[in-house]
Protein backbone atom coordinates (compact mmCIF):
# COMPACT_ATOMS: atom_id res chain seq x y z
CA UNK A 1 0.00 0.00 0.00
CA UNK A 2 1.32 3.45 -0.94
CA UNK A 3 2.02 5.92 1.84
CA UNK A 4 1.53 9.30 0.20
CA UNK A 5 3.84 12.13 1.18
CA UNK A 6 2.58 15.59 2.08
CA UNK A 7 3.69 16.80 -1.35
CA UNK A 8 1.71 14.12 -3.20
CA UNK A 9 -1.31 14.89 -1.02
CA UNK A 10 -1.11 18.54 -2.12
CA UNK A 11 -0.99 17.48 -5.78
CA UNK A 12 -3.92 15.09 -5.34
CA UNK A 13 -6.03 17.71 -3.57
CA UNK A 14 -5.39 20.25 -6.35
CA UNK A 15 -6.19 17.66 -9.03
CA UNK A 16 -9.47 16.66 -7.40
CA UNK A 17 -10.50 20.30 -6.90
CA UNK A 18 -9.88 21.08 -10.58
CA UNK A 19 -11.58 17.90 -11.75
CA UNK A 20 -14.94 18.92 -10.31
CA UNK A 21 -15.30 21.73 -12.82
CA UNK A 22 -13.95 19.60 -15.65
CA UNK A 23 -16.46 16.84 -15.00
CA UNK A 24 -19.30 19.35 -14.78
CA UNK A 25 -18.31 20.99 -18.06
CA UNK A 26 -17.68 17.62 -19.71
CA UNK A 27 -21.33 16.81 -19.04
CA UNK A 28 -22.31 19.95 -20.95
CA UNK A 29 -19.60 19.86 -23.58
CA UNK A 30 -21.86 21.27 -26.30
CA UNK A 31 -22.27 24.47 -24.29
CA UNK A 32 -18.57 25.14 -23.72
CA UNK A 33 -17.19 28.46 -24.81
CA UNK A 34 -14.43 27.39 -27.17
CA UNK A 35 -11.90 29.50 -29.02
CA UNK A 36 -9.12 28.47 -31.37
CA UNK A 37 -5.55 29.10 -30.25
CA UNK A 38 -3.96 27.42 -33.28
CA UNK A 39 -4.70 24.84 -35.96
CA UNK A 40 -6.52 21.90 -34.40
CA UNK A 41 -5.46 23.12 -30.96
CA UNK A 42 -8.27 24.40 -28.80
CA UNK A 43 -8.53 26.10 -25.45
CA UNK A 44 -11.80 26.04 -23.52
CA UNK A 45 -13.24 27.80 -20.53
CA UNK A 46 -12.95 24.50 -18.67
CA UNK A 47 -9.21 24.33 -19.39
CA UNK A 48 -8.53 27.84 -18.11
CA UNK A 49 -10.72 27.45 -15.02
CA UNK A 50 -9.04 24.16 -14.11
CA UNK A 51 -5.62 25.80 -14.34
CA UNK A 52 -6.72 28.65 -12.08
CA UNK A 53 -8.02 26.18 -9.51
CA UNK A 54 -4.80 24.17 -9.57
CA UNK A 55 -2.68 27.29 -9.20
CA UNK A 56 -4.76 28.49 -6.26
CA UNK A 57 -4.57 25.15 -4.44
CA UNK A 58 -0.85 24.64 -5.06
CA UNK A 59 -0.02 28.23 -4.06
CA UNK A 60 -1.84 27.83 -0.75
CA UNK A 61 0.36 24.85 0.11
CA UNK A 62 3.66 26.07 -1.39
CA UNK A 63 3.39 29.89 -1.71
CA UNK A 64 7.06 30.40 -2.58
CA UNK A 65 7.19 28.06 -5.60
CA UNK A 66 7.08 29.07 -9.26
CA UNK A 67 4.84 27.81 -12.06
CA UNK A 68 5.20 26.66 -15.65
CA UNK A 69 1.68 26.24 -17.04
CA UNK A 70 0.15 25.51 -20.42
CA UNK A 71 -2.22 28.47 -20.50
CA UNK A 72 -0.75 31.10 -18.14
CA UNK A 73 2.87 30.42 -19.04
CA UNK A 74 5.80 30.90 -16.66
CA UNK A 75 5.27 32.58 -13.29
CA UNK A 76 8.63 33.14 -11.64
CA UNK A 77 9.21 32.59 -7.94
CA UNK A 78 11.00 35.29 -5.98
CA UNK A 79 13.78 32.81 -5.23
CA UNK A 80 15.30 31.62 -8.54
CA UNK A 81 16.28 28.33 -6.83
CA UNK A 82 12.73 27.56 -5.68
CA UNK A 83 10.99 24.49 -7.10
CA UNK A 84 8.61 24.95 -10.03
CA UNK A 85 5.19 23.41 -10.57
CA UNK A 86 4.67 22.17 -14.14
CA UNK A 87 0.93 22.03 -14.84
CA UNK A 88 -1.23 20.70 -17.66
CA UNK A 89 -4.79 21.28 -16.44
CA UNK A 90 -6.40 19.28 -19.24
CA UNK A 91 -4.31 16.83 -21.22
CA UNK A 92 -6.56 15.47 -23.94
CA UNK A 93 -8.39 18.72 -24.71
CA UNK A 94 -9.55 17.52 -28.12
CA UNK A 95 -10.98 14.35 -26.58
CA UNK A 96 -12.74 16.50 -23.99
CA UNK A 97 -14.27 18.83 -26.55
CA UNK A 98 -15.54 15.91 -28.62
CA UNK A 99 -17.15 14.20 -25.65
CA UNK A 100 -14.56 11.40 -25.45
CA UNK A 101 -14.10 10.42 -21.77
CA UNK A 102 -10.31 10.12 -21.81
CA UNK A 103 -8.38 13.10 -20.41
CA UNK A 104 -6.25 13.92 -17.41
CA UNK A 105 -4.74 16.54 -15.12
CA UNK A 106 -0.94 16.42 -15.00
CA UNK A 107 1.21 18.07 -12.33
CA UNK A 108 4.97 17.77 -11.85
CA UNK A 109 7.65 19.35 -9.66
CA UNK A 110 10.92 20.55 -11.20
CA UNK A 111 13.90 21.33 -8.97
CA UNK A 112 17.47 22.48 -9.50
CA UNK A 113 19.92 19.57 -9.55
CA UNK A 114 22.92 21.52 -8.19
CA UNK A 115 24.82 21.09 -11.47
CA UNK A 116 23.26 23.91 -13.45
CA UNK A 117 20.34 21.81 -14.64
CA UNK A 118 17.03 20.62 -13.27
CA UNK A 119 15.25 17.36 -12.53
CA UNK A 120 11.66 16.24 -12.09
CA UNK A 121 11.26 15.11 -8.48
CA UNK A 122 7.53 14.42 -8.27
CA UNK A 123 4.66 13.90 -10.68
CA UNK A 124 0.99 12.99 -10.78
CA UNK A 125 -1.53 12.19 -13.50
CA UNK A 126 -5.20 12.13 -12.50
CA UNK A 127 -7.90 10.59 -14.70
CA UNK A 128 -11.11 12.00 -13.19
CA UNK A 129 -13.45 9.83 -15.25
CA UNK A 130 -11.92 6.57 -13.97
CA UNK A 131 -10.86 8.06 -10.61
CA UNK A 132 -7.30 6.86 -11.20
CA UNK A 133 -4.54 8.86 -9.50
CA UNK A 134 -1.05 7.94 -10.76
CA UNK A 135 1.84 9.41 -8.77
CA UNK A 136 5.57 9.10 -8.28
CA UNK A 137 8.44 10.71 -6.42
CA UNK A 138 12.04 10.40 -7.50
CA UNK A 139 13.59 7.31 -5.94
CA UNK A 140 10.36 6.21 -4.24
CA UNK A 141 8.55 4.26 -6.97
CA UNK A 142 5.35 4.82 -8.95
CA UNK A 143 1.80 4.10 -7.79
CA UNK A 144 -1.79 3.97 -8.99
CA UNK A 145 -4.06 4.89 -6.09
CA UNK A 146 -2.68 2.46 -3.46
CA UNK A 147 -1.01 -0.05 -5.79
CA UNK A 148 2.70 -0.10 -6.68
CA UNK A 149 3.32 0.04 -10.43
CA UNK A 150 5.76 -1.87 -12.60
CA UNK A 151 6.17 -1.68 -16.36
CA UNK A 152 5.19 -4.79 -18.30
CA UNK A 153 7.44 -7.83 -18.51
CA UNK A 154 6.77 -8.62 -22.18
CA UNK A 155 9.95 -9.47 -24.03
CA UNK A 156 9.10 -9.44 -27.73
CA UNK A 157 7.41 -7.03 -30.12
CA UNK A 158 4.92 -9.58 -31.44
CA UNK A 159 3.16 -9.78 -28.06
CA UNK A 160 3.39 -6.08 -27.28
CA UNK A 161 0.90 -3.21 -27.46
CA UNK A 162 2.11 0.33 -28.10
CA UNK A 163 0.67 3.80 -27.83
CA UNK A 164 1.46 6.79 -30.03
CA UNK A 165 0.30 10.26 -30.95
CA UNK A 166 -0.64 10.81 -34.58
CA UNK A 167 0.35 14.16 -36.15
CA UNK A 168 -2.51 16.43 -37.13
CA UNK A 169 -3.21 19.75 -38.82
CA UNK A 170 -0.57 22.27 -37.73
CA UNK A 171 1.68 19.70 -36.03
CA UNK A 172 4.73 18.99 -38.17
CA UNK A 173 5.44 19.23 -41.90
CA UNK A 174 4.30 16.93 -44.70
CA UNK A 175 7.72 15.30 -44.47
CA UNK A 176 7.24 14.73 -40.74
CA UNK A 177 3.87 13.14 -41.43
CA UNK A 178 5.33 10.78 -44.00
CA UNK A 179 8.12 9.82 -41.64
CA UNK A 180 5.55 9.00 -38.97
CA UNK A 181 3.56 6.86 -41.40
CA UNK A 182 6.73 4.86 -42.03
CA UNK A 183 7.26 4.38 -38.30
CA UNK A 184 3.65 3.38 -37.86
CA UNK A 185 3.88 0.80 -40.62
CA UNK A 186 7.02 -0.79 -39.23
CA UNK A 187 5.70 -1.05 -35.66
CA UNK A 188 2.29 -2.25 -36.90
CA UNK A 189 3.91 -5.09 -38.82
CA UNK A 190 5.97 -6.21 -35.82
CA UNK A 191 3.62 -5.75 -32.86
CA UNK A 192 0.35 -6.88 -31.34
CA UNK A 193 -1.20 -3.47 -32.00
CA UNK A 194 -1.02 0.30 -31.68
CA UNK A 195 -3.41 2.63 -29.85
CA UNK A 196 -3.88 6.36 -30.33
CA UNK A 197 -5.64 7.46 -27.13
CA UNK A 198 -5.16 11.22 -27.41
CA UNK A 199 -3.64 12.08 -24.01
CA UNK A 200 0.13 11.67 -23.75
CA UNK A 201 0.21 12.01 -19.96
CA UNK A 202 -2.16 9.05 -19.65
CA UNK A 203 -0.28 7.05 -22.30
CA UNK A 204 2.89 7.36 -20.24
CA UNK A 205 1.01 6.52 -17.04
CA UNK A 206 -0.33 3.42 -18.81
CA UNK A 207 3.21 2.40 -19.78
CA UNK A 208 4.13 2.69 -16.09
CA UNK A 209 1.12 0.52 -15.23
CA UNK A 210 1.97 -2.12 -17.84
CA UNK A 211 -1.20 -1.51 -19.86
CA UNK A 212 0.93 -0.35 -22.77
CA UNK A 213 4.35 -1.89 -23.41
CA UNK A 214 5.68 1.30 -24.99
CA UNK A 215 4.80 4.74 -26.33
CA UNK A 216 6.29 7.22 -28.77
CA UNK A 217 5.46 10.73 -29.94
CA UNK A 218 7.27 13.79 -31.26
CA UNK A 219 6.80 17.48 -30.57
CA UNK A 220 5.24 17.37 -27.11
CA UNK A 221 5.53 20.09 -24.47
CA UNK A 222 7.10 19.63 -21.07
CA UNK A 223 3.72 19.93 -19.31
CA UNK A 224 2.44 17.00 -21.43
CA UNK A 225 5.17 14.62 -20.33
CA UNK A 226 7.03 15.74 -17.18
CA UNK A 227 4.90 13.71 -14.76
CA UNK A 228 4.54 10.77 -17.15
CA UNK A 229 8.27 10.44 -17.77
CA UNK A 230 8.91 10.22 -14.02
CA UNK A 231 6.11 7.65 -13.65
CA UNK A 232 7.65 5.38 -16.31
CA UNK A 233 11.14 5.61 -14.85
CA UNK A 234 9.98 5.02 -11.28
CA UNK A 235 8.02 1.98 -12.53
CA UNK A 236 11.24 0.52 -13.97
CA UNK A 237 10.90 1.67 -17.59
CA UNK A 238 13.25 3.49 -19.96
CA UNK A 239 12.56 6.90 -21.53
CA UNK A 240 14.65 8.65 -24.18
CA UNK A 241 14.37 10.82 -27.25
CA UNK A 242 14.57 9.27 -30.74
CA UNK A 243 18.37 9.45 -30.65
CA UNK A 244 18.43 7.38 -27.45
CA UNK A 245 19.51 10.38 -25.38
CA UNK A 246 18.13 11.44 -22.01
CA UNK A 247 16.67 14.59 -23.53
CA UNK A 248 12.97 13.80 -23.88
CA UNK A 249 11.90 16.68 -21.62
CA UNK A 250 14.08 19.18 -23.51
CA UNK A 251 13.17 18.02 -27.02
CA UNK A 252 9.57 16.94 -26.50
CA UNK A 253 10.35 13.76 -28.47
CA UNK A 254 9.55 10.71 -26.34
CA UNK A 255 10.18 6.98 -26.64
CA UNK A 256 9.14 5.05 -23.53
CA UNK A 257 9.01 1.30 -22.98
CA UNK A 258 9.93 -1.47 -20.62
CA UNK A 259 13.69 -2.17 -20.43
CA UNK A 260 13.56 -5.20 -22.74
CA UNK A 261 11.63 -3.51 -25.56
CA UNK A 262 12.99 0.04 -25.49
CA UNK A 263 16.02 -0.51 -27.73
CA UNK A 264 14.05 -2.66 -30.17
CA UNK A 265 11.25 -0.09 -30.44
CA UNK A 266 13.87 2.58 -31.13
CA UNK A 267 15.32 0.48 -33.96
CA UNK A 268 11.92 0.23 -35.64
CA UNK A 269 11.29 3.94 -35.24
CA UNK A 270 14.70 4.92 -36.65
CA UNK A 271 14.82 2.45 -39.55
CA UNK A 272 14.56 3.83 -43.08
Amino acid sequence: MASQSALINVMQKASIAASRGLIRDFGEVENLQVSRKGPADFVSRADINAEKTIRRELSKARPDWGFQMEEAGVIEAEDPDAPVWIVDPLDGTTNFLHGIPHFAISIAVKEKDGKGGSIITAGSVFDPIKNEFFFAERGKGAFLNERRLRVSGRRNMAESLFGTGIPFLGRGSAEDHQKFVGQLGRVMAASSGIRRNGAAALDLAWVAAGRLDGFWEKGLSIWDIAAGVLLVREAGGFVSDFASRDRALESGDVVAANPTLHAELLRYLRAK
